[in-house]
């Protein structure tokens, strides 16, 4: 029994501090935010890479949020060394902290990239799923604990990394449902249909009414011209949400070259 207990243990530890063991995934704790390190803070960049940077470690050595470079972000906006492409020529670098503004206003290519660069990768959207069970889905919120789906009480922003300290899954993860959308790793096709057996629009007791979206492949204006199109999963607290985002909360209708303000990601290893 010991030896047991002692395995368990082992592996519950053998995640770094910025994330939790979910099934054999380290999942981050906290949406990603994306640093500018100088290349001489490569001692800052092992710490980032290895997990376990705090925002103090970033902030007092040098390192830049970028993301969005308007109101509410105030982020660096992405340098032409790190390009939507995502073809850069100089990194930059995801990591997992509490109290900051998550990025957005980034594309699944760059989002993609900048995991690599800190030696995690884009969560599948099955490991994304597993991560968020039981985080509270209450369809509103009260501005300060619970998940920020902006139908209650806070402004039209995203919440820091970890504000909202109700909004934590049964795994330790936060902020899977609202604040912002966050890409995952895969991408459909127009004849691929990641809701089954559910249709684009519709709602059942067993899900709820969380967004379950999609693109229509035949339109040739518009989203129909977004496939293939890489996932989204959660919700954000924009355009009032509130039911919309949740556990189940999905969107195939952007192109992975997409980005926009309320849509960010999420790393794992």
């Amino acid at each position: 029994m010991m030896l047991g207990f002692c395995i368990v243990s082992a592996l519950a530890e053998s995640c770094p501090r910025d994330s939790v063991r979910v099934g054999t995934v380290c999942v981050d704790k906290y949406e990603a935010s994306v640093w500018s390190i100088p290349v001489t803070k490569e001692s800052l960049i092992k710490k980032v890479k290895r997990g376990k940077a705090t925002l103090g470690d970033l902030l007092d050595g040098g390192a830049v949020q970028h993301g969005c470079g308007s109101l509410p972000y105030n982020h660096v906006p992405f340098p032409s060394t790190f390009p939507e492409t995502g073809n850069w020529t100089a990194p930059l670098y995801a990591a997992s902290v509490p109290g900051v503004k998550p990025t957005a206003c980034i594309t699944w290519f760059q989002a993609r990239q900048a995991c690599a660069l800190a030696d995690k990768r884009l969560l599948t959207n099955d490991e994304w799923q597993t991560a968020a069970a039981s985080t509270p889905d209450l369809g509103t919120d009260n501005g300060s604990t619970q998940c920020n789906v902006t139908d209650e009480g806070d402004a039209n922003e995203p919440a820091n990394t970890g504000a909202c300290p109700a909004c934590v899954s049964a795994w330790g993860v936060f902020d899977l449902v609202g604040n912002v959308w966050e890409w995952v790793a895969d991408w459909i096709q127009g004849d691929t249909n990641p809701w089954a057996p559910l249709t684009n629009g519709t709602t059942s007791t067993t899900y709820g009414d969380d967004l379950m979206s999609g693109t229509n492949p035949a339109q040739t204006q518009g989203n129909g011209q977004n496939f293939p199109a890489a996932l989204e999963r959660g919700g954000s607290f924009r355009y009032g949400n509130g039911t919309d985002s949740g556990v189940f909360a999905l969107s195939a209708a952007q192109a992975p070259s997409a980005s926009f303000v309320d849509l960010g990601f999420r790393c794992g290893r």
